[in-house]
């Protein structure tokens, strides 16, 4: 974490890290103040080895610092470097920074050397690197003439480059005339000399310009090699020139290029060396030719490949490590192998060392009498020499000074005095280069001084550590001491960390660690002190993380991110994906703690991270989002393995965005027999990438594949190349083979014709065959064209036969067929059935017997038998016959008996018997009569109540549509309703059959009845039917209620409601004009306040006539129906019958009657039963209903 800087604040990194970093810092937080003498540092110089553009002015810099302020001069190549006498020359002002001004004349060559520079003031002089300055150069290519290039098809090339050398080298690549890069593989690829190698050439390669280029980046300049013509023949036609060259009589033929194993084209021999320097990268090549092109592993011998600096160029021709130490060295092995073998080449490395520094020496500050020492120590291979300069003079010529003793790489000072002070220089140097320290001993008597600014605010997150800072100055080095509070006692080390830069460090901060703390510098001349404050602060946490999100491409998505932090800093929610700004896309939508992703795209997908940021800290948390949608389509389709009957197809998948492949489905296309028409071939698994096809011969095959994952089907990808495979018999024959007479004399062959997927070759025919299937003739046989029908004439009535259709083309006959049962047309049968018997189960149901007819006599297919039955007048059988409605019922197959439901009681009907085959039917039985026995009849057809009195009700009736026997006589039954819709007594009366009114006295007056009436015949009782009356009122109180006076009617009551109405508009009147005035009426408050209870909705229990329920109503009977306004009652009728017959349709009966047949004739739908209403009528209405 970091801490907050204020106004006076001061914000320092948290943690270990910061911790390392203050650590690290200690030196200069004992840097010399500026306003203190002491001698010069170089602050920056231009590198070591300095190439220079030779088009700009040349600028070598060098700036140091000091007190007094440093003069500065130069060497050039070892003497000094007079810039006055050089007018190109400037030195910067307050610097050593030279600039040589060549643009407008001179030359950069004039001025290439090596260049150092001197600061020196009183105190001693800092000197700089040697500065190796350097002209870049980017030659041209020297003029050559380079021949056409021919060889034959298969044979290695190497193309030379040879570029100019260049400072520095030019980067090498190779282009066309039209500056496209030519491409390269594992076959054909640039070496690190840039070379262009072919492992094998082929036709392809043939090009007039391949064109190797310098790149020259410091002039920014690109210099290009002479085009190269390269010409690859193929073996024909080096035997077709061969042989243009060639007399009649002598022969050659030059031979296919060959396969052959690997050789290397770089680096030669079997083994080689590399030397490289620590800290480079490391690049190991091999470059092998072979056909087919090799391939190219790499292994260290004795040893593994760094696995974190290991990386492969060049389609692994090139291994590379990057920051090489001396543990690299050792034996690296290429291998090069193809199918035909393998070699291998064996590179000894060697990792030399520049020096670089272990401890390089630091600046020293002494009081004087003080001890100390500069340590100067370096590595290299070899190891490196130390040397020692004091002020830029090799200190073995440097004045005397007997505070300092040289040890190799060490100097240890003595009770210094202040002409101690001086600028010792180390070097550490081998073969590979060198490394060059200033590092300064300033003799100083200075009291303590605080540099950290007073009063500095530190803001801390709980928890994490908390580093206080107190740069100081002093010498001699002054002690440190930290105080809390105005009074508090030394802080000690159990709790605090006393850093010796002078931090204070709290491991773990709390709450109660806010406070001032005071830092005390300390030494012999004096004391200095500082305070600081600190404050705590809570964390910052995110509360709800986004969460991991799958969702389909096009819809939405949101992240949640709540955090919660310190009140009293600022926090600051940014979104990245992958660590990157979000896209500036308006899909994208940011609210408060809300990431919103709209119409989602696979370009969508990835790690979505919120970032809290505070002044003092921040947090993240990430989710990552999945696109998922059906996969893309497979591309790529490829047939080999190509069969007469099979194929291999592969193909490559082609995206499963983010949901596994699960299966692929492949299709095909007849594009010969039906093109445009795509059927499933078969499906493998989502881990497979090609399938082993069964085909049909003679089909002109496409093929197509889908990719399926949980989402769906991806679209279907380019069709495949097409391939046709070879003709052959067909495979299969005919299906559904009938054999079938339209005619009494002929047998009709159908079957289901072949496709033409299944025809396996052109000529499609179908072999027909047939014979007796009884007798001992040879086959009958016919070749047809490609039909599904053959019909065979003159054949004998209804004759089995064996059949067989066989499928051929023009290859050859399809397998033996199977055997069909046909026959040969049917006829109608000859024979009626005999011996028809009726058994008459009851008043709608009888049996009918009969014998069957001889099987010969049927001629055709048994189906069954059909009885043909109707209702006639006694006497009248014969008459008017096709005016008589009859209805059939079919019994199937062989059955010699049934049932016929539905007949009508106490009638007469006469049946015949047929029997039916295919053809139709046969000739009808002698017709046989039977009588039904009565049955109950049907509900009276109508009943009325006329003539109500007070004590008196008559009812008229119509006797039953359907008396289905003699009517032995009427049974009426009636009970009283009171006001409470409670039944009375009920009262049984019976009736002769022969009348049609009766006439009930006695009956109480104003009162409602309720009656139930029915017929009867000898079989019991039929439906009834129900009805409802009331007696008149009493004479007298209808008298009274006659005498009352309509109110309404009256001339005086017309006459006061004319008044109020005047009264009321009036008033209206008034009323306006007043509100007009701006007067207020508030009539509405007091209509409100007092509503009309007048107007309330009137209650259900209002004293009228309610309903009596159906239970009440049908305690007695069963069913009734209520009387219409017009007094006439519609009958009711309860049929025996089982089902409702419909005209001319067939029904079927198993042996016990039940219904399984059909029969035809018309009968009349009835109507519904005991649809009376419950509601019952109020008096008068009752009463007005006589008028």
């Amino acid at each position: 974490m970091q801490l907050k800087i204020m106004p006076k604040k001061k914000r320092l990194p948290a943690g270990r890290v910061a911790l390392i970093l203050f650590l690290c810092q200690m030196i200069s937080a004992l840097e010399v103040p500026l306003d203190l003498v002491q001698p010069p540092t170089i602050t920056q110089q231009s590198p070591k080895d300095y190439i220079i553009d030779p088009r700009e002015n040349i600028v070598i810099q060098c700036e140091a610092k000091g007190k007094p302020p440093p003069s500065f001069s130069w060497t050039r190549n070892g003497t000094h470097f007079d810039i006055d006498k050089d007018p190109l020359v400037t030195m910067k002002p307050g610097s050593g920074t030279l600039t040589i001004n060549i643009m407008n004349e001179g030359k950069a060559e004039t001025y290439e050397g090596v260049y150092q520079c001197t600061a020196r003031n009183e105190r001693g002089a800092a000197i700089s690197n040697n500065i190796v300055v350097r002209p870049s150069r980017s030659p041209l290519w020297t003029k050559e003439k380079l021949e056409p290039i021919t060889l034959r098809n298969g044979q290695s090339l190497v193309l030379p480059c040879r570029p100019p050398l260049g400072l520095p080298p030019p980067i090498i690549f190779w282009m066309d005339n039209s500056f496209q890069r030519l491409p390269q593989s594992e076959r054909v690829s640039q070496g690190l000399n840039g070379d262009l190698y072919f492992s094998n050439v082929l036709p392809e390669d043939t090009r007039e310009d391949y064109i190797c280029y310098a790149r020259f980046n410091h002039t920014q300049t690109i210099q290009q090699k002479q085009p190269i013509s390269v010409k690859v023949i193929s073996v024909d036609e080096l035997n077709d020139t061969i042989a243009a060259n060639l007399s009649d009589t002598e022969f050659y033929s030059a031979k296919p290029n060959r396969e052959r194993p690997p050789t290397f084209l770089t680096p030669e021999g079997n083994t080689s060396n590399k030397e490289e320097l620590r800290g480079n990268v490391l690049s190991l090549e091999c470059i092998a030719e072979g056909l087919p092109t090799p391939v190219i592993y790499w292994i260290k011998e004795d040893g593994t490949l760094p696995t974190n600096r290991t990386f492969y160029r060049n389609f692994k021709k090139t291994l590379q490590i990057i920051q090489v130490s001396e543990a690299d060295s050792g034996n690296y092995q290429c291998i090069a192998k193809n199918a035909l073998g393998a070699i291998h080449h064996t590179i000894s490395v060697t990792v030399k060392a520049a020096p670089y520094w272990i401890l390089a020496p630091q600046n020293l500050v002494l009081s004087p009498g003080e001890d100390g020492t500069l340590i100067c120590r370096a590595n290299g291979n070899p190891k490196p020499r130390i040397s020692w300069l004091s002020n830029g003079v090799p200190i073995e010529i440097a004045p005397n000074d007997p505070s300092r003793k040289i040890d190799g790489d060490t100097i240890i000072f003595s009770n210094v005095q202040e002409r101690s002070s001086a600028v010792y220089q180390c070097n550490a140097s081998n073969e590979y280069g060198y490394l060059l320290a200033n590092a300064f001993v300033n003799v100083l008597a200075e009291p303590p001084r605080i540099l950290t600014s007073a009063n500095t605010l530190y803001q801390v997150i709980a928890n994490r550590p908390a580093l206080l800072d107190c740069a100081f100055f002093g010498s001699p080095l002054p002690t440190i001491e930290w105080f809390k509070g105005a009074k508090g006692s030394a802080l000690r080390d159990d709790i605090y960390v006393l850093h010796e830069n002078g931090t204070l460090e709290i491991p773990v901060a709390q709450k109660d660690s806010t406070g001032t703390y005071t830092c005390v510098a300390r030494n012999k001349l004096g004391m200095a002190k500082n305070e600081v404050h600190l404050e705590i602060k809570d964390p910052t946490r995110i509360i709800k993380q986004p969460e991991y999100a799958v969702v389909q491409r096009g819809s939405t998505v949101s992240f949640e991110c709540k955090v919660k932090h310190d009140h009293t800093l600022t926090l600051t929610i940014t979104w990245l994906k992958d660590n990157g700004e979000l896209p500036s896309d308006g899909r994208f939508t940011v609210d408060k703690d809300h990431l919103e992703v709209a119409d989602v795209r696979d370009s969508d997908g990835g790690a979505y991270t919120c970032v809290a940021n505070t002044t003092l800290d921040m947090v993240s948390a990430s989710a990552v989002l999945s696109v998922v949608d059906v996969p893309n389509p497979p591309f790529d389709l490829e047939l080999t393995d190509q069969l007469d009957k099979s194929v291999q197809l592969s193909w490559t998948p082609g995206d499963d965005n983010n949901s596994p492949i699960i299966e692929f489905i492949i299709e095909y296309e007849d594009a010969m027999h039906e093109a445009g028409l795509w059927h499933h071939q078969t499906k493998v698994s989502g881990m497979q990438t090609t399938a082993q096809l069964k085909l049909s011969p003679y089909v002109n095959y496409s093929f197509r594949v889908m990719a399926v994952n949980s989402l769906g089907r991806s679209l279907p990808s380019e069709p495949s190349e097409q391939y046709l495979t070879k003709a052959a018999e067909p495979d299969t024959n005919p299906t559904a083979v009938e054999g079938l007479g339209s005619e009494p004399d002929n047998l009709v062959i159908t079957w289901k014709p072949l496709n033409g997927f299944e025809s396996n070759g052109p000529g499609l025919q179908y072999k027909v065959s047939w014979r007796q299937k009884d007798g001992d003739d040879e086959w009958a046989s016919v070749v047809v064209a490609n039909v599904s029908k053959y019909i065979v004439s003159g054949t004998p009535t209804f004759v089995p036969y064996l059949i067989k259709v066989q499928a051929l083309n023009d290859v050859g006959f399809a397998p033996e067929p199977a055997v069909v049962r046909g026959h040969s047309g049917e006829d109608l049968p000859m024979v009626a059935p005999g011996n028809v018997r009726v058994n008459v189960v009851n008043s709608t149901l009888a049996e009918v017997h009969w014998d069957p007819v001889p099987p010969k006599s049927i001629r055709g297919h048994l189906q069954g038998y059909r009885i043909y039955y109707w209702k006639a007048q006694e006497g009248s059988l014969k008459r008017n016959r096709r005016h008589i409605e009859k209805k059939i019922l079919t019994f199937q197959d062989s059955k010699t008996h049934g049932m016929l439901p539905g007949l009508e009681p106490f009638s007469h009907y006469a049946l015949n018997v047929r029997v039916v085959n295919g053809k139709g039917e046969g000739p009808a039985s002698p017709d046989r009569v039977f009588n039904t026995p009565e049955g109950v009849p049907s509900a009276p057809s109508s009943l009325k109540i006329v003539n109500p009195t007070l004590d008196s009700l008559t009812l008229e009736w119509d006797p039953p549509s359907r008396p289905n026997g003699i009517l032995t006589e009427y049974t009426l039954k009636y009970q009283p309703i009171n006001s409470t819709h409670e039944l009375g007594p009920l009262v049984d009366l019976k009736i002769p059959a022969n009348k049609t009114r009766w006439t009930l006295k006695n009956l109480n007056f104003s009162t409602r009845y309720k009656f139930y009436f029915y017929a009867q015949t000898a079989a019991g009782s039929g439906s009834q039917i129900t009805e409802e009356a009331v007696t008149t009122v009493d004479e007298g109180k209808l008298a009274m209620a006659s005498r009352q006076v309509d109110i309404a009617t009256q001339g005086w009551f017309i006459g006061l409601m004319c008044a109020v109405a005047l009264l009321i508009l009036i008033l209206l009147i008034v009323c306006f004009i007043r509100r007009n005035k701006g007067g207020k009426y508030p009539v509405k408050e007091k209509e409100d306040a007092h509503a009309d209870p007048e107007i309330q909705p009137m209650k259900e229990d209002d004293g009228t006539f309610g309903e009596y329920s159906d239970a009440e109503d049908h305690k007695p009977l069963k069913k009734g129906s209520r009387t219409p306004s017009d007094r006439t009652v519609k009958k009711e009728d309860s049929d025996d019958s089982l089902v409702d017959y419909g005209e001319g349709v067939n029904g079927q009966f198993n042996e016990d009657g039940s219904f399984i047949g059909q029969y035809s004739g018309k009968k009349e739908k009835e109507p519904a039963e005991g649809n009376e209403s419950s509601e019952a009528p109020s008096p008068v209405n009752a009463m007005n209903s006589f008028v």
